[in-house]
């Protein structure tokens, strides 16, 4: 008599929903759609007007050009444009398994955005927004159904980012976190999961270093050049905080900042230099000038 042993299956490797939409086709919602699409997504991207969506397409068939030349993808360009679509009518994210919310972060925006989505989304759809320090719990609560919303806070620039906050709200069904964990797997990322709180994991302790950085510029401490270097070469930081800070936008880390300092204290609050900067129209990478000069902009 013969044995044979049965072995267990391999699990199977984790897989991006069929369909997910995005409503907000700026840097990150752009980066976002880019990143389904090359996981195997058909991705529709919202936009609040036909200009919006003109440039929304532009930038994700640049990115998708950038990774079709470094052969980051099997698939041709061609194909991965046929499985975008971008358009201004919400009602095209009735199909959609996930959707994100990548608006400004202003807390109305966000919370207009999300009571939209739930009016056109079928029951059976999660939603998510990539805020990067608004409570998940205050947007839930202006849903019908809280249970099926949580926070996955992608990074600029989200190709080159290998991390993806997953942010539970005290609503969000537990069910949610792992297949959301599944979502970010499929990316080729890792996700963390992080309780809804101030400014989450990343958003806090990334803006304690950057406005640290920004007192000591203040200060006279350093230039931003040193100070970054500081980071860079004595800590291993891949990007020194006030160059992070250019990149992420004056104007986010402002409004981070200010939510941070509401709810956790003074220790938050933004120094008089991002104030003004940010009031002068000098953004960082965006608007060609922050604390360095960039010409990619």
């Amino acid at each position: 008599m013969t044995e044979t042993s049965a072995t267990s299956p391999l699990p199977a490797a984790p897989a991006a929903p069929a369909v997910v939409g995005v409503l907000g086709g700026g840097r990150m919602g752009a980066g976002i759609a880019h990143a389904f699409l090359l996981a195997g997504s058909r991705v529709h991207v919202g936009e609040r007007d036909a200009g919006a969506a003109a440039g929304a397409t532009a930038r994700i068939h640049e990115s998708i050009a950038r990774s079709v030349a470094r052969a980051a993808t099997t698939r041709t360009a061609h194909e991965l444009e046929a499985a975008l679509s971008v358009g201004t009518d919400i009602a095209d994210f009735a199909d959609a398994r996930l959707v994100i919310e990548a608006v400004p972060e202003e807390r109305t925006l966000k919370e207009q955005a999300l009571a939209r989505l739930e009016q056109v989304v079928p029951a059976a759809s999660v939603l998510a927004s990539n805020t990067s320090s608004i409570s998940i719990d205050s947007l839930a609560g202006i849903l019908a159904h809280p249970e099926r919303l949580l926070g996955l806070h992608f990074f600029n620039p989200v190709p080159a980012s290998a991390l993806v906050e997953i942010v539970v709200g005290s609503a969000t069904a537990p069910d949610l976190v792992e297949e959301a964990r599944g979502w970010v797997g499929a990316l080729g990322k890792t996700g963390i999961v992080v309780r809804d709180s101030p400014g989450f994991a990343s958003s806090r302790l990334g803006v304690t270093l950057g406005l640290e950085a920004i007192r000591m510029l203040e200060e006279g401490v350093a230039s931003a050049a040193d100070i970054d270097a500081a980071m860079e070469l004595g800590y291993r930081h891949p990007m020194g905080p006030l160059r992070t800070t250019d990149v992420v936008g004056l104007d986010v880390r402002l409004g981070i900042a200010e939510e941070l300092e509401a709810a956790l204290g003074p220790r938050f609050a933004p120094p008089a230099l991002l104030r003004r900067l940010v009031a002068d129209g000098h953004l960082g990478r965006k608007s060609g000038r922050g604390f360095y000069e960039w010409s990619d902009s």
